[in-house]
């Protein structure tokens, strides 16, 4: 009967937990949140779930129910072992002390994470989520642009976004699209994110964005800047032959990584 009782209140306060912070947390953070173990985190979220309180996501859980759009948790699940590699490349090309822009993209949060081994940066974003992974690590400055908030992208967009955006000088912006056309380069489903993308553009000395293949040859209805504003991708799988050829004409240069990495 005991065991029952302290379960019952360890679920309650995990559950508190993922409420303080949005309705989405990691499990390293719950962890440092709760002073337990991550395999305690990840036990009882594995009970929350049946019980239907929290849908388990790669690396964390999501209260259901909750005002965030569960399709941005899902979005973060797909092909997270290739979002995974590119991020862990495209890390590789960041030092300590940079100032960056970082968007609200799916594989963007895994780049944030792999960011808390990097010190004294300086981040710009206008991502919930790659706010909360950074902030308070290892001297981090972050900075959350306001805006209208989206749901279904946890983010910030519109005029306010982008004139705080306007403020700082970036020495690197990681970005990411929902598509890459043969023909009209980098798309967004959302005509905000593509203002926003092309008003950092300007402020950056570089910009890179990360992908995975499954983008590649798709479409959507929004396009904001030129592609051969964009200096590089980084990539789990090369592209087929004619869209290596567009991105070469675009002058982008290709830096493709396996998408495996350890415990994938």
């Amino acid at each position: 009967m005991a065991g029952e009782t302290k379960q019952s209140y360890r679920e309650l306060e995990l559950l508190d937990a993922i409420r303080r912070v949005g309705g989405f947390a990691k499990n390293s953070d719950l962890a440092s949140a709760l002073n337990v173990s991550e395999e305690t985190v990840r036990r009882t979220i594995k009970a929350l779930s049946k019980s239907g309180s929290v849908a388990r996501v790669h690396g964390g859980a999501y209260i259901v129910g909750a005002q965030s759009d569960p399709s941005f948790y899902k979005r973060i699940e797909q092909y997270a072992c290739e979002k995974r590699a590119v991020a862990k490349a495209l890390v590789r090309e960041i030092e300590d002390g940079m100032t960056l822009f970082m968007d609200v993209g799916s594989t963007t949060v895994f780049v944030a994470e792999e960011l808390r081994a990097r010190g004294n940066l300086s981040v710009t974003t206008n991502s919930v989520q790659v706010a909360q992974t950074l902030v308070g690590h290892n001297d981090n400055r972050v900075y959350l642009l306001g805006g209208q908030m989206q749901a279904d992208e946890l983010g910030a967009f519109g005029h306010m976004a982008e004139q705080q955006a306007r403020q700082f000088c970036y020495d690197l912006s990681v970005l990411s699209a929902d598509a890459l056309h043969t023909k009209r380069g980098f798309l967004y489903l959302n005509r905000a994110e593509a203002d926003l993308a092309s008003v950092v553009i300007d402020c950056s000395d570089a910009t890179v964005v990360a992908m995975t293949h499954h983008k590649f040859g798709s479409t959507a209805p929004h396009q904001g800047f030129a592609p051969e504003c964009i200096d590089r991708m980084i990539v789990d799988q090369l592209p087929d032959s004619a869209l290596a050829q567009q991105l070469n004409s675009w002058d982008i240069s290709l830096n493709v990584v396996p998408g495996e990495v350890e415990g994938c």
